[in-house]
């Protein structure tokens, strides 16, 4: 039921005449992420596993994530008072600028989890999580809100994942589950998506994302 539940919450919202797309200028947003290209590349594309690839993951998402971090919101240590002289605009235009730029794969790794040893086994397991979650502790499929391919979906917020560093996706997870990531619209859902998720269940399914395309 809950599983359910929070399906149909990702279907309304994707519907909702609240989330038109945002309105920003890619060409002017280029200049202004000049400040940015340091962590996350300048195409949005990072080369560090603790700085998430920002290219094409969605424009909505990211003028949301942006307009966050800017009133503290949501606290990100490196990016503390980056965006004060930001203004709305910037914003977008910034975000406009990311969701055009093409998305890198950073690709599945081999690895292991507990009771299973076998890197393929390991994949299967987490391809079984992100499209089918797990109905006995109510976890919802993640291809619900963020496509069977990981392209998101840009008119609801939802963010593109597929392709994203692991070691961040698995990150955000935990900090979703431990209620530490509680800002955004969409923050309600993945926080009740991710309370039932193990710690085997968030390794291999953010193992899995990185590969998705």
């Amino acid at each position: 039921m809950k599983k359910s539940f929070l399906s149909i919450i990702c279907l309304l919202t994707a519907f909702s005449a609240n989330h038109a797309l945002a309105v920003g200028d890619a060409s002017a947003g280029e200049s202004k992420v000049a400040m940015c290209a340091g962590c996350h590349g300048s195409d949005g594309n990072s080369m560090v596993a603790s700085f998430p690839n920002l290219a094409g993951i969605g424009e909505k998402y990211m003028t949301q994530q942006l307009r966050t971090i800017k009133s503290g919101d949501r606290v990100i240590v490196e990016m503390t008072g980056i965006l004060n002289a930001s203004t709305d605009q910037d914003l977008q235009d910034m975000a406009a600028y990311y969701d055009s730029q093409t998305r890198k794969i950073t690709g599945a790794q081999d690895i292991t989890l507990v009771g299973i040893s076998d890197p393929d086994e390991a994949l299967d397991y987490g391809e079984n999580v992100y499209r089918g979650g797990n109905m006995k502790t109510g976890v919802a499929a993640c291809t619900g809100c963020h496509s069977p391919a990981g392209n998101g979906n840009n008119p609801a917020g939802y963010p593109a994942l597929g392709g994203q560093y692991a070691d961040y996706i698995e990150k955000q997870l935990l900090a979703y589950r431990r209620g530490e990531r509680a800002s955004g619209g969409n923050a309600a859902i993945m926080q009740g998506v991710a309370a039932n998720l193990s710690d085997k269940e968030i390794k291999a399914v953010a193992n899995y994302i990185s590969g998705l395309n």
